[in-house]
């Protein structure tokens, strides 16, 4: 079966495409849109966080503060100024792709858990100041009214135009993921994360490809955090808390790190088992740590794995080779 699958990927990929644009003509339940809509608006913040932590070897633990940044960026410019949708898409992302960039500075020299515990850190100063800045971000109280997103004359306001927005945004994302994985500067990314001591030997400047890959994962982040504010019309800072982290940590680990596809299925998994288990809420994040030691004993590629991915990007024996001339 995987391997007439992997012998058919873009008829597979045609047809899983087919189906989800299909899938609201018979799912015409506002709660299973909503579903729909959270697994893909996680599957790019899954997705950003693994170009950073699957790609380049960097280990964050502080995405929920670059999620926390493109949706107040959005909130605020939607709400105080009127800026549209599709600019604040661009905004939310280069501001918050600034922010990446800022963070990586004094980072750059780190890594594991000195990294691991600078990125916490990141994360948490920035939901206490969207917390404790009134004046710009509402305080405890957020910003509430943030207006339905217009893209040329459309206004979408009902559960199936976000569907499909949220839809177009992920393939968009995906693209641009698997495009830059596939370039030279992907290429230097997976040679700092096999080895960084042979990557800089080999002419990859690895402190700017380092920060290049942290602010490119951060710019995925603000747009996914722009369409996260424009959809729930309201943002505050227990939103973005550690357990927001974390609960995107654990669609990266448990789909697969390193792979394009991957996110997708962890954001699918963890997603389900947030809904099916919603009663037990207060313990969301120990099934999500038990999972994640299962599925680290058991398969710790996460479910789709580098090594047998169909959809991943194929990682070559002399990818350094490759990024050598890039770095240069």
């Amino acid at each position: 079966m995987m391997e007439w699958i992997k012998n058919h990927r873009n008829m597979v990929l045609a047809a899983l495409g087919v189906l989800m644009v299909l899938l609201p003509v018979v799912v015409h339940s506002s709660y299973l849109l909503g579903i729909l809509i959270r697994i893909l608006l996680y599957t790019m913040l899954a997705g950003s966080l693994n170009m950073i932590n699957g790609y380049s070897g960097q280990m964050n633990l502080g995405h929920a503060g670059l999620y926390c940044i493109g949706s107040y960026t959005a909130g605020i410019l939607a709400v105080k100024y009127q800026v549209g949708f599709l600019p604040l898409l661009f905004i939310s992302g280069f501001v918050t792709a600034l922010f990446g960039f800022l963070v990586s500075l004094p980072t750059i020299k780190l890594a594991g858990v000195y990294l691991a515990i600078v990125t916490i850190g990141f994360s948490e100063i920035t939901r206490l100041v969207a917390l404790n800045w009134t004046g710009l971000t509402g305080g405890p109280m957020g910003i509430k009214g943030i207006p339905r997103p217009e893209i040329f004359g459309l206004r979408l306001s009902e559960p199936v135009h976000f569907y499909y927005l949220a839809l177009v945004l992920a393939v968009l994302v995906l693209f641009m993921m698997r495009r830059v994985v596939s370039s030279r500067i992907g290429r230097a990314w997976i040679a700092i994360r096999e080895d960084q001591v042979a990557a800089s030997f080999l002419g990859v400047n690895t402190r700017r490809f380092k920060s290049l890959n942290f602010s490119f994962g951060a710019f995925i982040a603000g747009v996914a955090g722009c369409f996260a504010a424009y959809y729930y019309q309201f943002i505050s800072s227990d939103m973005f808390s550690m357990d927001e982290g974390f609960n995107i940590l654990a669609m990266v680990i448990i789909g697969g790190q390193g792979t394009l596809i991957g996110p997708v299925a962890g954001s699918l998994v963890v997603n389900t088992i947030t809904e099916v288990f919603r009663f037990a809420a207060d313990y969301r994040m120990v099934m999500y740590a038990v999972l994640i030691i299962v599925m680290m004993w058991f398969r710790p590629q996460g479910l789709v794995g580098a090594s047998n991915s169909v959809f991943a990007v194929k990682r070559t024996k002399n990818s350094g080779k490759k990024a050598e001339r890039s770095g240069k």
